[in-house]
């Protein structure tokens, strides 16, 4: 469907004004060259008055040219002269064929004319796109991709434009020009943009009280934001024929805008990891530094004990809290992120091995420090099988790694205080040889 022609009404006054003095020109000419070569070549100059008028006018000039040639032609150079009677037949058929074939000419060259308008206003809109892609890549912020896209809308479609984002209240990102506000049906306008991803606004059946009108900033099934247009005069802000090339436009934004989040997120998650990376490393590096420290501490106690030379009270209290300590600095080194932090669930039994809190339907269990040592280790790693003496060892040190009954006593003790039915064990359960798993 041919495009509306939109130049101004004087342009389109002096192309039909300009047909018409082509054909009076042709006319002049032919009444000179007649009376010396007869009237066979006149006919012949009316062709180009026709396809000069449908070239620089389009269509209808043409057919205007035409229908003033066949006129012209037959007031001046068929007889009776200055006359629109025709009494010779063959000066009928000449006056019908230089009306065809002008109307042919105008026809053709008018549609060349359209073709070439249309693929102008291809390049013109591919041009645009490329621009504002090309504007956008630059951009390294939401902030910056919202100011270059009101700046670019208002320039493309001489009008005002907003970017605004968030639900269930819009609120107004960036403007072309600065400033820019929005009444209540305004507001309402763009929440049901954002919500149902369909225009609404100035123009539209949905909200048309509104001053601006809102198209949809979509990603896939996601509504990222929505741009505002609106023109001082209150006018509808888009042509029908203008809304293919909003839409590409709007997909660039829609791609500026996820690029943008992307890329922040992923700086983001490199800071989160290089933070865990650091805080690893030091965690490591207290392990290595403090652990030495206790063990030689340890040590010195054990054989002090075995002495006989000290307070056995002193040295119990000692060894109690170098041996809490230990425990301390291997939980500490061995626990992850935060991200990593999460409790762990298993029948209503909650271990919370980050803040040292185990709770069983929402009630604080308490367990001696060996009771809390064997399920910290079970949780640490849920699901897997742990033997005997990894379990003994990692309780009650490697001097006591044979001592089952330890670790059968403190298992009983925390059936008894996290199972619904310790006869029958759902959350610690014995694998018969080889040693207990946490189901969680």
């Amino acid at each position: 469907m041919p495009m509306i022609d939109r130049r101004p009404v004087a342009t389109r006054f002096a192309f039909y004004v300009g047909a018409v003095a082509m054909v009076a020109l042709s006319t002049l000419v032919g009444l000179v060259i007649a009376p010396r070569w007869g009237n066979s070549a006149v006919d012949l100059l009316y062709l180009p008055a026709v396809l000069v008028a449908a070239i620089l006018g389009g269509l209808r000039p043409a057919l205007l040219a035409a229908l003033g040639s066949a006129l012209a032609y037959n007031y001046f150079f068929t007889a009776p002269h200055r006359s629109f009677r025709v009494d010779s037949p063959s000066d009928l058929v000449t006056i019908i064929v230089l009306f065809l074939v002008a109307m042919v000419v105008s026809q053709l060259a008018a549609s060349v004319r359209e073709q070439a308008r249309i693929a102008a206003g291809h390049a013109a809109r591919n041009l645009t796109i490329a621009g504002l892609a090309r504007r956008l890549l630059s951009c390294t912020s939401e902030l910056e991709i919202a100011e270059v896209t009101t700046t670019e809308l208002a320039v493309v479609f001489d009008c005002n434009a907003v970017l605004v984002s968030g639900t269930p209240e819009p609120a107004i990102v960036a403007c072309a020009p600065d400033p820019q506000s929005l009444t209540p049906s305004d507001v309402a306008a763009a929440a049901l943009t954002l919500q149902t991803g369909e225009a609404a606004g100035r123009g539209l059946k949905r909200v048309d009280p509104a001053s601006w009108q809102f198209h949809p900033v979509s990603s896939e099934d996601r509504v990222i934001a929505a741009v505002g247009l609106a023109r001082d005069d209150g006018a509808p802000p888009i042509a029908s024929e203008q809304l293919s090339l909003l839409q590409s436009l709007l997909d660039q934004i829609a791609l500026a805008l996820e690029r943008a989040r992307l890329e922040n997120d992923a700086r983001q998650f490199a800071t989160l990891r290089e933070r865990d990376r650091v805080r690893s490393s030091l965690l490591a590096s207290i392990g290595q530094d403090v652990t030495p420290a206790l063990k030689s501490i340890g040590a010195a106690v054990r054989q002090l004990r075995r002495n006989g030379s000290s307070d056995k009270t002193q040295l119990s209290a000692i060894q109690s809290e170098t041996t809490k300590l230990e425990r301390y600095v291997s939980n500490l080194v061995e626990v992850g992120p935060d991200e990593e932090h999460k409790p762990i669930t298993a029948g209503g039994v909650t271990i919370d091995l980050f803040q040292r809190i185990v709770s069983r339907d929402g009630r604080d269990v308490h367990l001696t420090p060996k009771e809390y040592a064997v399920l910290a280790e079970l949780a640490k790693h849920p699901g897997r099988v742990l033997t005997h003496e990894h379990l003994l060892r990692t309780a009650w040190g490697p001097a006591q790694k044979q001592q089952t009954e330890y670790l059968r006593v403190a298992i009983r003790a925390l059936r008894q205080k996290l199972e619904v039915e310790p006869s029958r064990p759902q959350l610690i359960v014995n694998e018969p040889a080889v040693g207990y798993r946490l189901v969680a």
